[in-house]
């Protein structure tokens, strides 16, 4: 039986200097930025005491790297991975950018699918592109009407555009069927707007859903994969970027000079893809328990809360309805001592909702499912007053 990686105590949790437990101060319960409450996997850590003890610390090689992710997706998805249409980037967000900078002109449209993963806004606005969106339906899944009409507006004034697409989908963990995929590639098509697909959360998926590599749909798609969600190496970076048959812009890509992935990132990640499976098959064992945990707690405890229960990832979705106001989240930290990320963060459909991060020991699930119980009545009994900003 494949161990549970959610074992790491509390109070050790807090000596660690990450962002997710250093933001905050020391009494607010962390369940927000997405970094899983575990050790490394024993493959992993020992990969990188090598290197260490060998001094391992120059420029990144890239063929163990490409080769691995291939035999996990072959294993995992029975995806055939054309490794000379995969590179190793710096990291998904940049990887994803970069691609979207040579599908489009500066003052163009990316389309996105809010409420989704903050960052989809904030770097490609740096990158000087406007977003259009297509928001999500109200069970989370794709609303392929308002894609059509995103992209026909993208495209109507003669202007290239392209659609940035998260598979499996943050937050709430929907997971795209090949039905959804592929009527997304044929609008794509239609109206010439090619599609960049986020697949960093594609390891973490349940029992009764099914991942689809965005490629297996569209040979004219660009995807991004990592290690960094489903094995926690947040802190040493590295992604692949993967072109179908027909992505000329993977050609144009590969010709201009980008950031590649870090060493120790390489390393982490070759050995998680072609080592770390009995690791991957415990932590997704123990995700699924935890998932249903909170189902169970918030109906339980939160009566006027909707939880979304994910078909995968670790990133779920809390629906407040008016009980805390638009920013919900904040109500939680002054009142709860919970920390959550705040909805609105997430673009349209955002307002009333906070995401909740679930890979964690159960132990500090049920800790705080109460806490947002306490704060929810604490921030009522104040009448929002002192709700920070």
């Amino acid at each position: 039986m494949t161990a549970d990686p959610f074992i790491v105590p509390l109070e050790r949790l807090r000596r660690r200097t990450s962002a997710k437990w250093r933001h905050y101060e020391p009494d607010v319960l962390p369940l927000w930025v997405a970094e899983m409450d575990v050790d490394l996997a024993d493959p992993i850590r020992e990969a990188l005491e090598e290197a260490v003890r060998e001094g391992d610390m120059g420029y990144a090689g890239s063929t163990p790297y490409v080769a691995a992710f291939a035999g996990f997706a072959r294993r995992t998805w029975a995806w055939d991975v054309d490794e000379s249409r995969t590179l190793p980037v710096a990291s998904v967000i940049q990887g994803y950018v970069d691609a979207l900078v040579e599908l489009t002109d500066a003052g163009g449209e990316v389309i996105v699918n809010p409420p989704v993963y903050p960052p989809f806004f904030l770097y490609l606005r740096q990158a000087e592109r406007e977003i259009r969106e297509a928001p999500l339906g109200a069970d989370l899944r794709l609303d392929l009407d308002a894609i059509e009409r995103a992209m026909a507006e993208a495209t109507s004034g003669g202007r290239r555009a392209a659609y940035l697409l998260c598979n499996p989908h943050n937050p709430g963990g929907t997971v795209h069927t090949r039905e959804e995929l592929t009527a997304v590639a044929e609008l794509s098509h239609r109206y010439g707007v090619p599609v960049v697909s986020d697949e960093i959360h594609a390891p973490i998926v349940f029992p009764g859903a099914t991942f689809v590599p965005y490629l297996e749909v569209d040979p004219a798609g660009l995807a991004l994969h990592a290690a960094s969600k489903a094995w926690n190496l947040a802190a040493i970076p590295a992604a692949v970027l993967v072109g179908g048959p027909d992505a000329t812009a993977l050609d144009t890509y590969r010709s201009g000079k980008h950031h590649g992935p870090t060493q120790l990132g390489v390393i982490a990640q070759t050995a998680a893809y072609a080592h770390g499976g009995d690791w991957l098959e415990g932590m997704l064992a123990a995700l699924d328990r935890n998932r249903m945990l909170v189902r169970d707690l918030v109906a339980e405890h939160l009566p006027g809360v909707r939880y979304t229960v994910p078909e995968g990832t670790y990133l779920t979705w809390l629906d407040f309805g008016q009980l805390l106001g638009d920013e919900p989240a904040y109500a939680l930290i002054d009142h709860g001592r919970v920390a959550l990320n705040n909805g609105p963060y997430f673009g349209t459909g955002g307002a009333g909702h906070a995401r909740l991060n679930i890979a964690t020991s159960p132990e500090i699930l049920e800790k705080a499912v109460r806490r947002i119980a306490t704060g929810i009545e604490r921030a009522q009994d104040a009448g929002l007053s002192q709700v920070s900003v």
